[in-house]
């Protein structure tokens, strides 16, 4: 395993900030996770429960990440000296939004909770577009930095991968058998939101440093 580090791994005067970013995107990870289980609640509201409306909230969440990626690609591209600070904004972003998630998809399901499924379909991407992209733009803003650092693009965009659905998986686990019965779907977005919070208080703190 030593071999492995050394061979494809960071230096060793790297390997420290390097793991204080794995810790953050694990963090961010376990906040998404708690979103999209306390969203994919609300908006059964709009769609019901059934097969097509997991598909199309899940789709819809995919599509949006997707997006987020290739912008978070972009903006690593165009400001490489503030990716750690990017980062730290991307965070903050969410957590605003998640602060007020619950009640933006209550009131918008008032208006449009009666509308055909295509309407509904678009006016949920609408309103996740700005999240989910975040949420996607993360790992490439962070895998560019690590590549700066390792030179490897395997093991930042793997390493960065692993820790991120480790972070999810935990998160799963959390939010279903922990938070949401102890807390609901409130203290659920709560939770999240202040996670998104301390990794980007983390991270802004980290390139003042760095800086």
């Amino acid at each position: 395993m030593k071999w492995y580090w050394s061979t494809i791994g960071p230096s060793p005067t790297a390997r420290s900030p390097l793991a204080l970013t794995s810790v953050l995107f694990f963090g961010s990870g376990v906040a998404a996770l708690f979103y999209q289980i306390a969203w994919q609640r609300m908006l059964f509201g709009w769609y019901g429960v059934d097969l097509d409306s997991v598909s199309a909230i899940v789709s819809i969440f995919m599509l949006g990440l997707g997006l987020g990626a290739i912008v978070g690609g972009w903006l690593a591209d165009q400001f490489q000296r503030y990716r750690i600070l990017l980062f730290s904004l991307i965070e903050l972003l969410i957590a605003i939004f998640g602060l007020f998630s619950l009640d933006v998809i209550d009131a918008t399901g008032g208006f449009f909770g009666a509308s055909s499924l295509p309407s509904v379909v678009l006016l949920t991407f609408a309103v996740f577009l700005i999240p989910t992209c975040a949420m996607g733009a993360t790992l490439p803003v962070l895998v560019t930095e690590f590549v700066d650092r390792t030179q490897s693009v395997g093991f930042s965009t793997g390493s960065l991968y692993f820790v991120n659905t480790l972070g999810a998986a935990v998160g799963a686990f959390v939010a279903g058998f922990i938070v949401l019965p102890r807390a609901g779907l409130d203290g659920l977005v709560t939770a999240a939101a202040v996670l998104n919070l301390a990794v980007s208080a983390t991270a802004f703190v980290a390139f003042r440093r760095s800086a």
